[in-house]
């Protein structure tokens, strides 16, 4: 885990505190609260619920009040005086049938509505799937920087031994240059990954949304635990979960209500509207009155527009259906991948696991002849590298395993 530089309780950025020990699910928690993504997402899905209503409005009557003053002087009258007229009218206009007009005009902005809320829980994932990843990123350059931290200090016992040797005559100087060489290199490697540790929190930060974080402490969740589940059962879930999957869906749906509304402005509309109105003037007296009545619109020629509505409708649906298609393959794709690549990083756990041993074991042997002055220092710099190296490679066995299981996770709409 990372040093805190300042263990203090002073709540910095809103989220952490520094010193604080963060849990992975803390950190995705924190970029879900902060994501714009995730408000961009989540402001698309609303607006898409308000076109519902205003879909919806076409059901209801439309109800409009309308007022005026006129100041005039009546022709006829011989003594031309000046008259005020206020008027005030009130106006119902209702939608009696349209041949489903309205309604396949609210189903495409239902269905709109359903896909932007699917591209929420899609944005939510790919957010979560990219905090795992950098979580597990951090872990890995710690664990990496520890292991280049013994590499260092082993060097450094070996630079003393090589050093006793020569002084007491029983080894020559080729051995305490190259235990210096050694030391260096690791030292230069050491230096690397405490920037692969910087680089790690730097891309963390990011994704929780927090570029100015204080120091933290992250805990480690590198334990293997396996993850059993068949192939078969992971294409079901991605097929029936994926928010992506659902989204298109919904948009394909969309697109067929589309193309009923486009064809429905080939039929008539049938409305019913009604009209009072009142004038007040100081002459001649008070009229008043009113209106009601229905209108029937029947479309004969509007230039051709119906038609290329109609077939611009079809082929929204066409591309509809080919971009579903195509995203369960890619879909398909992406929960092979996952799965393969969790089958290979657990594979290689197994290997790493035991290389690691026996790694310790040739090193040992190594040291041991070494500090008996029957072994060589390049034997004994070969055994230590491999060992670094083994347990590298173990590191990046279980980080990776950890990122493929988030992936799988991700592919299969969970």
């Amino acid at each position: 885990p990372l040093v805190a530089s300042a263990p203090t309780a002073t709540a910095v950025a809103g989220d952490i505190a520094a010193g604080d020990r963060l849990t992975i699910d803390q950190c995705v928690a924190i970029s879900l609260k902060r994501s714009p993504t995730i408000k961009a997402a989540g402001g698309a899905a609303n607006a898409g619920q308000s076109r519902v209503g205003q879909a919806r409005s076409a059901w209801y009557p439309q109800v409009a009040v309308s007022g005026g003053y006129s100041n005039y002087s009546a022709v006829t009258d011989p003594t031309n005086a000046v008259h005020d007229q206020y008027t005030a009218n009130a106006t119902v206009t209702q939608n009696l049938f349209d041949f489903g007009r309205t309604w396949n005009q609210v189903t495409v902005q239902q269905k709109n509505a359903a896909a932007a809320g699917q591209d929420l829980r899609s944005a939510t994932a790919a957010i979560v799937l990219s905090v795992k990843q950098a979580y597990y990123g951090l872990l890995r350059a710690e664990k990496n920087r520890d292991v280049l931290k013994e590499t260092v200090a082993s060097f450094e016992k070996h630079l003393e031994q090589a050093k006793g040797f020569f002084e007491a005559g029983v080894k020559s100087k080729f051995d305490v240059t190259k235990a210096e060489v050694d030391l260096s290199n690791a030292r230069l490697n050491l230096i690397r990954a405490e920037n692969s540790i910087r680089v790690a929190r730097v891309t963390l930060n990011n994704a929780m949304g927090l570029s100015d974080a204080p120091d933290y402490t992250i805990e480690d969740t590198l334990a293997f635990q396996k993850r059993t589940i068949a192939f078969e059962e992971a294409r079901s879930r991605a097929y029936a979960n994926r928010p992506d999957l659902r989204a298109l869906a919904a948009r394909r749906e969309a697109s067929e209500a589309a193309l009923s509304l486009a064809r429905s402005n080939y039929y008539p509309t049938l409305s019913g509207s009604a009209t009072y109105t009142r004038t007040e003037e100081n002459f001649p007296p008070e009229p008043s009155g009113w209106s009601a009545g229905v209108t029937l619109t029947v479309p004969l020629f509007s230039g051709f527009l119906t038609n290329y509505q109609v077939r611009e409708a079809k082929e929204n649906l066409v591309t509809a259906k080919a971009n579903e298609e195509a995203l369960r393959q890619g879909a398909l794709l992406e929960v092979q991948q996952s799965f393969l690549n969790l089958q290979e990083a657990e594979e290689r756990i197994a290997v790493a696991e035991l290389t690691v041993k026996q790694a310790e074991e040739n090193y040992a042997i190594a040291k041991g002849r070494y500090e008996a002055g029957v072994g060589s220092p390049i034997e004994e710099t070969d055994a230590l590298l491999a060992l670094s190296n083994a347990k590298t490679n173990f590191i990046a066995a279980l980080a990776d395993y950890k990122v493929a299981d988030a992936a799988l996770t991700k592919a299969m709409g969970e």
